[in-house]
């Protein structure tokens, strides 16, 4: 068999998979593609400057060690950086750069205009009739780094977070968008940013808001013919937080506008920080050439904590509010609470204070009171290995044979069928249910939503399946 760029750069991978953590793994290495081999040099294109700097400071040793092992010890390997078009109809910016490892050279800078600022520009967040040209950040000073815990469930999004505050705008983190589920510390996370930002930068400009207050604004300066004034005082941003950004889906107006202020932020070198719902890949109702701006940078995803950071969560918690529990209280409150940060502090706190209105001592039988009324009166986020095993007792098989490879027609349908939920039910990108559910890709969850759809509507036994299993998840 030949050797190629594919076959070469595909058994590198293999070894890299087993020497990586997935999560690294899956954000480092499968956007990579290769380009060409010529004699024992290997060319990868990656999607940005930041993408080749990170790889080389955190993996030149593992590439070096794989590409060795393929090429012999005269291998070599070239990088080749694309990124999208966003100057009219020029060509994708493209430069090579050979591996750092044999020298590096310094990649060029691209030319891009500044635009000229009017100082009489209206700030859309004073009052009418007064005059203040200062921008408040809209910050929040409690959401912090040393509050935002870290663990495997959210290194990703914080050491980004962290290479951005120490860097806006000079890392290829831009836009950092941080998306996940209800409570999982979007919002917390997007503020740390900026206060460090501010901290270290007072000078730059830096502002947080939701896409709905933004959305607001801007109908409003549409009412009053100031939408030039609104575009004009967002392009004066040094760092721009927009939190929840999905929800512009459907309003083609907001997405426009913001549209232009991203692209004359991103070329000016400014910051962008997202947070968002779920991932690009699956928000609806956003014009494509708004989500291939979101997928420039870093994407991000918080997943639900595990038992040992919920620990520290609540230890954490009770240290700042100087209060003092017993070990086996906040151990049972984190097992029995994991769906998102924000349910698993107002557990901790609801027990304060039953405990000091009511001055009861904290014991483990007022921990499980609490606790048990407190998820019920929750709307719970049903989780997909839940899911799994609600689906595979309905058909009467173990979760292993739902997640096989299996083709069989009953073992694929309910397959289907947990994906379809896992989708319903969770906050869980497309990419994190087909992980989880039997190691697939998410346009095979994607497919199996729309099987799940059309038989709905043609198969009267398939429709029951349907609602016997959406009855157990209510």
């Amino acid at each position: 068999m030949s050797v190629t760029a594919s076959s070469v750069w595909k058994n590198c991978l293999a070894f890299i998979k087993d020497n990586i953590q997935p999560q690294a793994f899956k954000t480092w290495f499968e956007p990579i593609k290769p380009i060409k081999l010529s004699e024992n040099a290997l060319s990868i294109q990656v999607p940005s400057k930041f993408f080749y700097e990170w790889l080389e400071e955190h993996y030149v040793k593992l590439l070096k060690v794989a590409l060795t092992k393929e090429l012999g010890e005269k291998a070599k390997l070239v990088y080749i950086i694309r990124m999208e078009n966003t100057y009219g109809n020029r060509e994708p910016f493209t430069e090579k750069i050979p591996s750092a490892n044999r020298g590096g050279m310094t990649p060029q800078e691209m030319d891009v205009p500044i635009k000229s600022k009017n100082p009489e520009l209206r700030n859309p967040f004073v009052i009418p009739g007064i005059r203040n040209i200062k921008i408040e950040s809209q910050l929040n000073p409690n959401y912090n780094f040393d509050n935002f815990l870290e663990g495997d469930s959210n290194r990703l999004a914080r050491s980004a977070g962290m290479a951005v505050a120490n860097k806006p705008g000079g890392t290829s983190f831009n836009p950092l968008l941080v998306f996940g589920g209800v409570g999982l510390g979007k919002t917390h996370l997007a503020h740390a940013i900026g206060v460090e930002i501010k901290d270290k930068y007072p000078e730059r400009t830096v502002l947080y808001i939701s896409a709905e207050k933004f959305t607001q604004q801007y109908i409003e300066s549409v009412k009053k013919n100031t939408r030039n004034d609104f575009i004009h005082f967002y392009q004066l941003i040094d760092v721009l937080i927009i939190d929840d950004v999905q929800f512009l889906s459907g309003k083609s107006g907001t997405q426009d506008v913001f549209f232009h202020i991203f692209n004359h932020l991103h070329q000016n070198g400014k910051q962008v920080i997202l947070t968002s719902d779920k991932a690009p890949v699956d928000m609806q109702d956003i014009e494509q050439r708004l989500l291939s701006r979101f997928k420039w940078g870093l994407s991000a995803e918080l997943q639900n904590p595990d038992y040992e950071t919920r620990i520290s969560i609540l230890k954490n918690k009770l240290y700042r509010d100087g209060v003092e529990m017993p070990n086996d209280i906040v151990e049972y409150v984190a097992k029995h609470i994991k769906t998102n940060i924000r349910e698993l502090e107002g557990a901790i706190i609801s027990l304060i204070a039953q405990s000091s209105f009511n001055k009861k001592e904290v014991t483990l039988e007022l921990a499980q009171s609490v606790v048990e009324k407190f998820v019920k009166n929750t709307k719970r986020e049903v989780s997909i290995d839940y899911i799994q095993k609600v689906v595979s007792d309905y058909f009467e098989m173990d979760v292993a044979t739902l997640q096989s490879k299996t083709r069989k027609r009953h073992i694929v349908q309910a397959r289907q069928l947990a994906m379809f939920f896992a989708k319903k039910f969770t906050k869980a990108s497309l990419a994190s249910i087909g992980s989880q559910i039997g190691k697939r890709d998410h346009a095979t969850v994607l497919h199996a939503c729309k099987t799940v759809d059309n038989l709905a509507e043609t198969d009267k036994q398939f429709r029951k399946y349907i609602d016997d299993l959406t009855k157990k998840f209510s």
